[in-house]
């Protein structure tokens, strides 16, 4: 028996597992250095096609193999469903593998590594943003997210959020790639000259920018009640863990998503316990509601309790698929039968916004609530911070995928929303974990997934007005690179149809040469010879 072609070349099962390298760089392995050379193995893989098709199939491979590591943890939520989103999404690095194919493939000239270093790491920024489409499922795994831990380099982020990190590292990966590669002085020296600027870019402009100002605070209490699968029984460890804080006169207290399932505004019980604990403690209580409410409809929700009740909530708006709802569920719901889908779709809320309850000075303390996977979303931190936020609550629950990479990889997103806005990030996790950033991100205080208890931090709040230039200028990094790919893609396409108006011009003139055996072959591989500039 022959296996087809294409299940036979071992180039693209290198790029399958290369594409999992760059995993390695975020938690929990935390390698966050490997991150600035992870993609050059791939990259290779793909320069060294011997067609423009083949390394946009090479790109493919590469791209399938990042979305299966980095998801894997997914596998108890949509079984095999995890392998059709390998192949859906691993599509788009193709556009990789057909960039460095082009670009970087010999001989590797001044003007072509100059263009790779500007094209390529925008093709790549441009993959992401594709993918991170809330309908297609939201970001996860951002090249840039890999450097959480080092507010320096998020420097960066301030300025183009997690989308100028990735584009410096993707940068980077290519420099390096063409000081091994290239052969000309010139070329290594550029490649050496944009490889030192991409890791001191970051640093640089977090010494550039001014330091946050000295100013309030507010002293906020995580609860984590841990791994309790009974719904009252988690509600009562979050209730007695809540207790344990009277005395210590937090601002706020956080309870993790889905602490408990019972509709506040309709359960008279458990909202006059919330009630009675915020009295209590002498703060409100925000607790993280997974509930059926009046209309019939399941609502995750971030509601805000005070000893009058509820006060104020704010419904998820950005749904986990298949975790919280299937999409074409008449298509795709047999996976509830092997595997924890979700077996009801929730519902949406209708928009974003804020949260407001007031310190114990009475002052105002205005924050923006995002439930779970939404703190990997940049715009709805950057959308609270534009609207007055002075620090961002977060709320999650990961004991489905507690003894995996998720819970780390979860928390670490924080520390990219803080250097964002200028805003400090708490997150609030049922089982781990919990912490607590800086208005720069640096971590402050944690609470891992083998703990439970309270975490109580006091919290440098950003002014009324502080913004950062992530926060003016939105998303401009992935729009001009979506430009840059744009244009590049009309001038390979202007070529080629000028390169192919020759061809076709050099074939009329010569004639009669068809009646020579072999001769029109040889004239197509020349031309082909002189498009792929080999």
């Amino acid at each position: 028996m022959h296996l087809p072609a294409s299940l036979c070349q071992p180039a693209r099962y290198a790029a399958l597992v290369l594409g999992g390298l760059p995993v390695l760089a975020f938690p929990a392995p935390g390698l966050s250095w490997l991150a600035w050379v992870a993609l050059v193995p791939g990259l290779e893989v793909m320069r060294r096609a011997g067609s423009g098709r083949e390394a946009v199939i090479r790109g493919w491979w590469f791209g399938a193999g990042f979305i299966l590591v980095s998801m894997y943890w997914l596998v108890p939520s949509i079984g095999p469903g995890l392998l059709a989103l390998a192949v859906v999404f691993g599509v788009l690095p193709g556009a990789v593998g057909y960039a460095v194919w082009r670009l970087l493939s010999p001989p590797l000239t001044v003007r072509r590594t100059l263009l790779a270093l500007v094209v390529v790491p925008s093709v790549w920024v441009c993959t992401e943003f594709v993918r991170s489409w809330h309908a297609l499922g939201g970001p996860w795994a951002l090249l840039g997210a890999s450097q959480w831990k080092h507010p320096a380099v998020l420097g960066l982020a301030s300025v183009g959020g997690a989308w100028l990190v990735s584009a410096a590292v993707a940068a980077a990966n290519v420099g390096v790639l063409i000081l091994l590669t290239g052969r000309r002085l010139r070329v290594r020296v550029l490649a050496a000259l944009a490889v030192t600027g991409t890791l001191l870019a970051g640093p640089l402009l977090f010494a550039a920018l001014p330091a946050p100002t000295p100013g309030d605070t507010a002293t906020v209490a995580l609860v984590q009640p841990g791994e309790v699968a009974d719904s009252a029984a988690r509600f009562a460890a979050s209730g007695r863990i809540t207790a344990e804080l009277a005395g210590r006169a937090p601002d706020l207290v956080v309870w993790g998503e889905s602490s408990t399932n019972s509709d506040l505004d309709r359960d008279e019980v458990a909202r006059r316990e919330v009630a009675r604990l915020s009295a209590l403690v002498g703060a409100p209580v925000l607790a993280g509601e997974d509930a059926r409410k009046g209309d019939g409809l399941i609502s995750k929700d971030a509601v805000l309790v005070t000893p009058d009740g509820v006060a104020e909530r704010y419904r998820k708006i950005r749904l986990v698929p298949f975790g919280e709802y299937i999409p074409l569920r008449p298509l795709f719901g047999w996976l509830t039968g092997v595997s924890r889908a979700a077996g009801e779709n929730r519902a949406p809320g209708s928009s974003f916004h804020l949260l407001h309850t007031t310190d114990r000075q009475g002052r105002p303390l205005p924050f923006g609530a995002l439930i779970c996977f939404e703190s990997a979303f940049p715009d709805m931190s950057r959308e609270a911070a534009a609207d007055g936020a002075r620090m961002l609550v977060l709320q999650s629950a990961t004991s489905t995928f507690q003894d995996s990479w998720a819970p780390q990889q979860h928390a670490s997103l924080g520390a990219l929303r803080a250097a964002e806005t200028g805003r400090p990030v708490v997150q609030a996790a049922l089982t781990g974990e919990s912490v607590a950033y800086d208005r720069q991100g640096r971590r402050l205080a944690l609470l891992g997934t083998g703990s439970t208890g309270s975490l109580t931090v006091r919290l440098p709040l950003a002014a009324p007005t502080a913004t950062t230039w992530y926060v003016r200028l939105g998303d401009w990094v992935p729009y001009t690179a979506a430009g840059i790919t744009l244009l590049s893609a009309c001038l390979a396409f202007r070529r080629r149809s000028a390169i192919g108006d020759q061809g076709r011009e050099e074939l009329r003139e010569a004639g009669d040469a068809d009646r020579v055996p072999g001769t029109d072959s040889h004239l197509h591989l020349s031309l082909r010879t002189r498009q792929t500039g080999r």
